[in-house]
């Protein structure tokens, strides 16, 4: 099944951005980064259903927050456009460096503004894809039109943008008009390119999509989101331009090949500002944890309860066919059920007081194969001696300490 591996990697001021690499289940055919919208972060549901489709098409793909969005260090009112553009180059940097090189840009909206201004200066990418994207990034100048005479008079203005306030400073609007000669970069690209774009985009209209492409020269492809709105809100929108995308962009894309390591033991959990939905990784594999719904969660993902009873079970159906395997035992399959409930001071008999309870774990083992009594009675046996169940008894000691963002 695909997987996640969070990373990190240091911008051009050295501060930590905060990315996500979701990789297909086997070597990943070639890499890809992907540019969020203004303001966005790598967890929009548009990047995630982009994403996810094309790992299942054997792309591998980063995401990142941007510098001072999302999970990453920075401060936001100290970007620019230019500095989204070094961002993108330093992802790419970052990723040819520990993974593979990427050959596939994607930008959604005013990232992809940033990936078509980025493409000259990572040589590795042979296609750019842009989905709703402004053709020159001044086009974002409506979204402060409001505040520019606060931005002119003091230097800077809180802007309410997709319902969160943002700092903008004088130094965005002016460097802004730095990028108006977007299309002689767009014409030079010698990248091929897919436009997406919706008629019904009411954020960054359809004119600007044929603006990048008739700037652009062949080999070019244009793509209408016919009644998609501008971020690809409906997941069916998601996975059309996944599709189609992972389709065209295979023309181009020599294969390559990843080398994510198994080897570190340290798993991660990440929350986001709001809900209980945790994101986990462990060697690679990403996993996630919830709450129920009583409780305020979503009911996407197990309990770290439930992890901890999924992690008893695995370790004692593999422990039973590791000894079966030594004693040759004729073991056809093993089955765990594990709950987890408390046992009171009425109900417990190796509590030292009753002012003492107890979390419980009732594991019920069922094996099969041409086993004898005395093979079962060895196996219950052998169950009780697994590394996760001895670790559980035993007590764990566990030692935390607080950092800070980038902290070693």
């Amino acid at each position: 099944m695909p997987r996640s591996v969070r990373l990190s990697f240091p911008n051009a001021s050295g501060e930590a951005l905060a990315a996500r690499l979701d990789l297909p289940p086997g070597d990943p055919v070639a890499f890809a980064l992907f540019a969020h919208c203004f303001t966005c972060s790598k967890d929009l549901h548009a990047v995630r259903r982009i994403g996810a489709a094309l790992t299942e098409r054997g792309v591998a793909v980063l995401a990142f927050d941007f510098t001072g969005l999302g999970q990453s260090e920075g401060e936001f009112a100290a970007t620019s456009f230019s500095t989204t553009v070094d961002d993108l180059v330093a992802a790419a940097d970052f990723l040819e460096a520990t993974y593979g090189a990427p050959q596939l840009l994607v930008g959604h909206s005013l990232g992809g503004a940033a990936v078509l201004a980025a493409a000259d200066r990572i040589p590795s990418a042979r296609a750019v894809a842009t989905v709703g994207a402004p053709c020159d990034p001044t086009h974002v100048r409506h979204l402060l039109v409001d505040a520019e005479a606060e931005i002119a008079a003091d230097g800077e203005a809180t802007v309410d943008i997709g319902g969160r306030p943002f700092a903008i400073r004088r130094q965005f609007l002016d460097d802004l008009q730095t990028h108006e000669t977007m299309r002689e970069r767009i014409r030079t690209m010698d990248k091929a390119l897919i436009v997406f774009h919706s008629p019904q985009d009411r954020t960054v209209e359809i004119e600007q999509a044929r603006h990048i492409y008739e700037a652009a020269r062949h080999p070019k492809s244009f793509v209408s989101l016919d009644g998609a709105d501008h971020l690809l809100s409906d997941p069916a929108d998601a996975r059309y331009v996944a599709d189609v995308l992972a389709a065209w962009a295979g023309r181009y894309l020599c294969q390559t090949q990843a080398t994510p390591s198994y080897d570190d033991p340290t798993v991660t959990a990440e929350i986001g500002d709001a809900g209980f939905r945790t994101e986990l990784s462990a060697r690679g594999f990403a996993l996630a944890a919830d709450e129920p719904a009583s409780v305020g969660g979503t009911e996407t993902a197990p309990t770290p309860y439930d992890l901890v009873g999924l992690a008893l079970g695995a370790c004692t159906a593999m422990t039973l066919r590791m000894y079966a395997g030594r004693k040759k035992l004729p073991l056809e399959g093993v089955h765990v059920a594990v709950t987890h409930d408390k046992v009171h001071a009425d109900d417990c008999d190796v509590c030292a007081t009753s002012e003492v309870g107890l979390d419980r774990l009732t594991r019920t083992v069922t094996v099969s194969g041409g086993l004898t009594e005395a093979d079962r009675a060895k196996l219950l046996e052998i169950a009780d001696k697994c590394p996760v169940h001895r670790t559980l008894e035993n007590g764990l000691r566990v030692e935390t300490r607080l950092t800070a963002p980038g902290d070693p």
